[in-house]
């Protein structure tokens, strides 16, 4: 490894997180051809069956890139899809190393990638970097686990609370607060929310910041066991697809022919987390947002079926009689939900606090 080695790769995570909204259901990758002292190209892969992060950066290469060092974020990959192998076309290249900041979790590359590079003759280095793999978080778990990356988004007071006793929530936290949600909405594949949030909020769960307008648009999950999301709700108005998930035997909503709305039944209704979990997995989500009231964050967190959480926390009190962030009973100290703290950022006047079990 050269000391040099750690810094290109880390760029090369700076450029997969170009492709981080748009990807899915693919990995987030980003690559650099270095010779010479000189850096010759640059890519990463923007979105599923485009070129992936090698293919650009070879594209952008204003020379011929023989003999030079390749570093990626992500394992090349080693099977042909909707695009060729990586592997094999960093070969037909010519390259002489390719340096690896993560192995790919898939079980089509899994190490297979690497060994391409090396029987062609090419050295092949890891230097593994925790940037890399937090990157491809959302990929990794679904390609493992069959479900997505779950994080869970709250907006609270100090003492708990998200809303008072007569359901008044808006605004607890600050503009600012409210602006940095948008970049996990865009980050996320889907955003799931529960009906009693529909009904007494009517949200529309979209990202409206044009600095994400890029970004690919999630699908909105409405947990709704029995089909009472109101027609003229804005969550099932505008071009982002709308899935309504029902318990089966449950009355479905009439909806008119060409609405971007789906229904999915399962036997256990909305209850049935992780099925439904499974069933994004299939729809391709690396990444899903949980903005729901208390009833919804209760019961992912009482299932233990998150990964992620954004707390916002607001410089306020709201008092006893009022609503709290997560509907579920704890009798003993010793059986309290524990979560630990990776990062605390102020955000305006409030607090972000990132939590992970």
């Amino acid at each position: 490894m050269l000391a040099s080695d750690p810094i290109f790769l880390q760029a090369c995570v700076e450029l997969a997180a170009q492709g981080q909204m748009t990807c899915a259901p693919n990995p987030p990758v980003g690559c650099i051809i270095w010779r010479d002292g000189q850096v010759l190209g640059r890519g990463f892969h923007a979105r599923a069956g485009s070129g992936h992060a090698e293919v650009n950066a070879l594209s952008d290469a204003a020379t011929e890139v023989r003999g030079a060092t390749v570093f990626v974020s992500l394992e090349p990959c080693s099977f042909v899809g909707r695009t060729p192998a990586c592997a094999q076309t960093l070969i037909d290249a010519g390259v002489a190393r390719v340096v690896v900041a993560a192995v790919d979790p898939n079980p089509q590359v899994a190490g297979q990638g690497i060994r391409m590079l090396r029987d062609a003759g090419i050295t092949v280095d890891i230097v593994e970097l925790a940037s890399a793999r937090e990157c491809i978080q959302g990929f990794a778990k679904r390609i493992t686990q069959q479900r997505p990356w779950v994080r869970i988004k709250t907006a609270a007071s100090l003492d708990g609370s998200v809303a008072l006793a007569n359901g008044a929530s808006q605004w607890i936290t600050g503009g600012a607060a409210r602006a940095d949600v948008q970049y996990w909405r865009a980050r996320s594949d889907a955003i799931i929310t529960g009906v009693g949030s529909v009904l007494a909020d009517d949200p529309r769960l979209t990202v409206r910041d044009p600095n994400y307008a890029h970004a690919a648009v999630p699908l909105r999950v409405v947990l709704d066991s029995r089909g009472r999301t109101p027609i003229g709700a804005q969550i099932l108005q505008g071009p982002a697809a709308t899935l309504l998930v029902h318990q089966r035997g449950s009355g479905s909503l009439e909806l008119a022919a060409g609405d971007n709305v789906q229904q999915l039944h399962l036997p256990d209704g909305p209850q049935d987390l992780d099925g439904l979990l499974v069933e994004l997995g299939q729809r391709g989500c690396n990444e899903v947002l949980i903005e729901a009231g208390p009833a919804v964050v209760g019961s992912f967190l009482q299932s233990g079926l998150w990964d992620e959480w954004i707390a916002y926390v607001a410089p306020k009190v709201l008092g006893s009689d009022s609503q709290s962030m997560a509907d579920l009973v704890v009798s003993n100290l010793s059986d309290a939900h524990q979560a630990r703290l990776v990062q605390s950022v102020q955000i305006g006047d409030d607090l972000r606090l990132t939590l992970r079990p």
